[in-house]
Parts: C-alpha cells; sequence; structure tokens
C-alpha cells in the first residue's frame, strides 16, 4: 500500500476540531437528512483489529445495500473497493464485515456508502473511520481500557461522555472495554435529584432506558442509546474497540440460576431467554469477531504484534450459581471460566510468544463482590470474602495461577473494571493463603460513565496489597453521578525498544492518578 498522505495524530485533530460530521460525513443519530436517502444512523465502529484484519460496523435506518472502499490514505486516491452487504430488519439494519489481507502497522481508512435497496438511486452521503493495524515488529504500543457505561441512571446529560473523548486525545492503538458496556436493567428518568438540590438532567433519552431491557429491541435499544452521544460516537470513528461483557448486558448479577420471580419490572422472568436475547444484541451491535466453532463466544486472543497478546476472559457464560463460594473442589457449580474456557486460555498462555500477555478479565480477583450487598452473602465475582485457602471459585484461579507458574509463563498483567473505582493491586505468594504462583499485578479502572463506588474489601486468597486507590470518600457516599468527577480510565505504554511497560490511571479530566513502570522479564 502507498505511504499515508495524513497522520493518525493530524486525522484525529481533524475531526476534533472540524466534527464528525464535517470532516467525514459522519451522521449523528439525531442529524436529519432528506428522507429520501437512506442514513447511516449511529456512526462507524471497527475492533478485534490484529496484524493483517480488523471488523467494521455500522447501522442504517432502512433496508440499504452498503458499499465498502478501504484504503491506506485519507483520501482514498487508492481506495479498494469491495462487495456490498445488504442491511435488514433480521438484524436491526446493522452490517459488519471482516477486513482482510490488511498490511501490518498501517493506518487504515474506511468509507461506507449506503443505497436504499427500494430505491437504488437514493444514495447516503459517505461515512469514514479510520484504524492502525497491529505491528510485525516492536514498536511504541499505547491502549486505553476501562469499564462501566450509562449505568445506574446517569445518561447523556450536556456534557455527554466526556471520558470518551478525554480518551480520544491520547490517540490510542485500541480501547479495551472490560464490560457493563450497557445497563440492560438500568432505567433513566428525565432528571435525578443531586445532594445540594442541584438536579442531573438526561438531556438524551429514548423510550428504550425508561424501563429495564426484556425483549430484543429494547435490548439493542440499550446499545443505540450510548451511540447517540457525540464522544462515543468520536472515538469510535478514530480507534478500534475491543469488547468483553459482564453482567449488565443482560441483568445484574446473572447467572444461569439468576430468580426474577420476585422483580416487578421483569413480565419475563426466564434468565435463559433475557441472556439469549442479550447475546443477539451485544453481538449485532459490537465489532466482536465471528468464532465459527461457538457462535455467541466473547473469549479470545488478539495478537498485537510481537509486543502484546490480549486474552479476553468471559466471566459469565460459563458460571455456575452465585452461591457462598465455599466448595472444596473444582465442580460445574464452582466454576466462573468453564473447563473449555480454561483449557483454552492455559492452551494459548503457553502458546504465546509476546512479551507481555494482558488478561483482560470482566471482574476483579482479589476484590469481594456480594451477589447480595445488603446482606454481605453470596459471590458475585472470584472471592468468597473469607481470607482463608482457595475454595469455590477461587480453586479454579488458584489452578491457573499454579499452570503459569509451572509453565514458565511470564510477564502476566490482568486489567479489569466492574467496581466503579480505580486502584492498582500488587499480588504476592509470601502474603497469600494459597502460595504457588509467581506474583502478579492486577489494575481496575471505571466507570467510563456511571456511578462511581467503593471501594471493595479484600480477600487475602491470593495476597492481594493495595498500591493505589481513587475512591468516593465516605462523606462524599456512593453512586456518585459522572458530574463528581470520579470517572477514570487506564493508559498502557509498551516501549518499543525497551519492552517496559508502564501504566497509569487517569480520570475523566485527564490527570494522571498513578504510575508505575514494569520491567518485562526476559526468557532465556
Amino acid at each position: 500500500m502507498n505511504k499515508i498522505s495524513m497522520t493518525r495524530r493530524a486525522f484525529v485533530t481533524s475531526v476534533s476540531a472540524a466534527g464528525l460530521v464535517g470532516v467525514s460525513g459522519l451522521a449523528l443519530p439525531y442529524y436529519s437528512r432528506a428522507n429520501q436517502r437512506p442514513v447511516f444512523t449511529h456512526g462507524i465502529q471497527s475492533g478485534d483489529v490484529d496484524a493483517t484484519s480488523g471488523v467494521v460496523w455500522t447501522r442504517t435506518d432502512r433496508p440499504s445495500r452498503v458499499m465498502f472502499e478501504v484504503s491506506s490514505t485519507e483520501n482514498f486516491a487508492n481506495a479498494v473497493r469491495l462487495a456490498p452487504l445488504d442491511t435488514s430488519p433480521a438484524s436491526d439494519y446493522t452490517v459488519k464485515r471482516l477486513l482482510i489481507d490488511l498490511a501490518s502497522d498501517q493506518d487504515i481508512f474506511y468509507r461506507m456508502i449506503a443505497a436504499d435497496l427500494a430505491d437504488i438511486n437514493a444514495v447516503s452521503e459517505p461515512i469514514v473511520g479510520r484504524f492502525r493495524t497491529a505491528p510485525a515488529s516492536k514498536r511504541d504500543i499505547r491502549f486505553a481500557w476501562s469499564g462501566d457505561t450509562a449505568g445506574q441512571g446517569w445518561g447523556i446529560d450536556d456534557t455527554g461522555m466526556k471520558t470518551y473523548a478525554t480518551i480520544g486525545k491520547h490517540t490510542p492503538d485500541f480501547f479495551l472495554h472490560s464490560g457493563d458496556t450497557i445497563y440492560a436493567d438500568g432505567p433513566m428518568k428525565d432528571e435525578v435529584d443531586l445532594s445540594g438540590g442541584s438536579k442531573w438532567k438526561n438531556s438524551v433519552l429514548i423510550d428504550e432506558k425508561r424501563k429495564v431491557a426484556e425483549t430484543l429491541e429494547e435490548y439493542r435499544g440499550q446499545w443505540k442509546y450510548n451511540m447517540m452521544d457525540r464522544n462515543v460516537l468520536g472515538l469510535n470513528a478514530i480507534c478500534p474497540t475491543f469488547y468483553q461483557w459482564d453482567d449488565h448486558e443482560v441483568v445484574n448479577n446473572w447467572s444461569d440460576s439468576k430468580d426474577l420471580s420476585a422483580d416487578d419490572r421483569y413480565s419475563e422472568k426466564n434468565i435463559h431467554v433475557l441472556a439469549a436475547r442479550a447475546a443477539r444484541a451485544f453481538h449485532e451491535m459490537t465489532t466482536i469477531r465471528y468464532e465459527p466453532s461457538e457462535p455467541g463466544r466473547v473469549y479470545r486472543k488478539i495478537a498485537y504484534g510481537p509486543l502484546l497478546d490480549v486474552f479476553f476472559l468471559d466471566m459469565r457464560s460459563y458460571r455456575g450459581s452465585n452461591g457462598p463460594g465455599m466448595q472444596d473442589t473444582v465442580t460445574p457449580q464452582s466454576r466462573i471460566l468453564g473447563e473449555q474456557q480454561m483449557k483454552w486460555l492455559k492452551r494459548e498462555l503457553a502458546n504465546s510468544n509476546a512479551t507481555w500477555k494482558i488478561i483482560a478479565a470482566d471482574m476483579p480477583l482479589g476484590l469481594v463482590v456480594w451477589n447480595d450487598a445488603t446482606k454481605k452473602a453470596g459471590a458475585e465475582a472470584i472471592s468468597n470474602g473469607d481470607n482463608g485457602p482457595a475454595k469455590g471459585r477461587e480453586l479454579e484461579i488458584a489452578d491457573l495461577l499454579r499452570y503459569i507458574k509451572n509453565a514458565g509463563i511470564t510477564n502476566t498483567v490482568w486489567l479489569t473494571a466492574d467496581v466503579h473505582y480505580t486502584a492498582a493491586h500488587y499480588y504476592n505468594p509470601d502474603k497469600a493463603q494459597f502460595q504457588d504462583f509467581n506474583p502478579f499485578w492486577e489494575f481496575v479502572s471505571g466507570p467510563l460513565h456511571a456511578g462511581t463506588y467503593g471501594p471493595n474489601d479484600f480477600d487475602m486468597t491470593f495476597g492481594p496489597a493495595l498500591k493505589f486507590i481513587k475512591a468516593p470518600t465516605a462523606e462524599q457516599g456512593q453512586n456518585l453521578p459522572p458530574s463528581a468527577g470520579l470517572q477514570f480510565f487506564g493508559l498502557v505504554d509498551i516501549d518499543g525498544a525497551t519492552e517496559q511497560m508502564t501504566v497509569r490511571l487517569m480520570d475523566r479530566d485527564d490527570n494522571e492518578l498513578y504510575k508505575v513502570t514494569l520491567d518485562p522479564i526476559q526468557s532465556a
């Protein structure tokens, strides 16, 4: 491919300065056009990008034929035209495709135009996005991560989801969304009373956000709502997102045994029906890759050059029920990853030649997350809160940590969100009840745009030590609105020359709260 005519930073700056509509033809959901022409209703996305491929996505307002062009130059002088794809009501007019045979370490510009299937001469404005493929050789890498979007009733106000815009200013190679990508169980109101007599105003609100999601259309609506925010749209257009999910994509604290019989908000009480609808919407509305061996699978590995492999876990789909978590042996009921996912993870970690292995988990390892927070009962995450030898779900994690040590797998770092505050944890076997593992770091960041909570208690089974924390004080209370400023994300930089990894914990105003540089263990 030809040399890029515009640098990534220049492209990002031009988008930020002129606005996505003016620069790329991006149609905002509420941006009106003549109704005889198709409209791209919720922007454009890319994701799951590696050295030679990446997934792109969009949505139209009617059945349409979407034409694709891919180029290595911003002016599309060397564009390659791909076969068109059609949108239909069956997938809520969404379309996504895997772009293949791309050059490594290359800026990729992609453009879509939609033609009305009922009138092929009625053609939309073009919509343009960009991403950069992973490198085949060692170079500097930067990515961001966080979780928890539009939760606890805090929706799109006049400021919007500011953390997304702040992330975009750092021009990351990709953004890792650690889960709770939507809040299907969190209805919103037009206004929320704040302490001191002021009000939070959800200036953008749709019917699907006024109740819990039950139907497929309502689950889809949760995604469409988030993509009505200009900051989300802006980041989507310039940065790939690597998605995983947690509980709020379906319902709070869901597992196969979730009982909704006493929850009057739900007329559909069957958790399996709700989970199936939620999973379909998740895969329709995101750029997650399709896995033919298990359609609908979330766990996967993305190889991002010789310095980085990212392993995405699914701690929801294969777990046992959220009980006390005190089993003495590994059984289907005590698992959180499931037997097949655990085999996959061990195999892929052992086969990885990357310097750094990021394990992207949708829940933290050593923090106590209660299934019933009021009664402080039941294990919702991994820890059971007894500070003792590994039991329940801890057994599966203990087995994994032992395997990593015995197999000589080095430079594993865990990233997560879920608990709605930011922290750095160092797991030390000398401080742990279970000690057959090598020390490692876990970094927590979030929320992106949701209520701020915490801090959670430690469970000392794996010996976590608190290196940093930013969470609400007792005086501030819980469920702070985004306007309070305690919205967080993390930045990871890997130096192409030294191979060192620097992790920074940031807030939505772009203040650096904590920084640590990790030296890689070099293989013998």
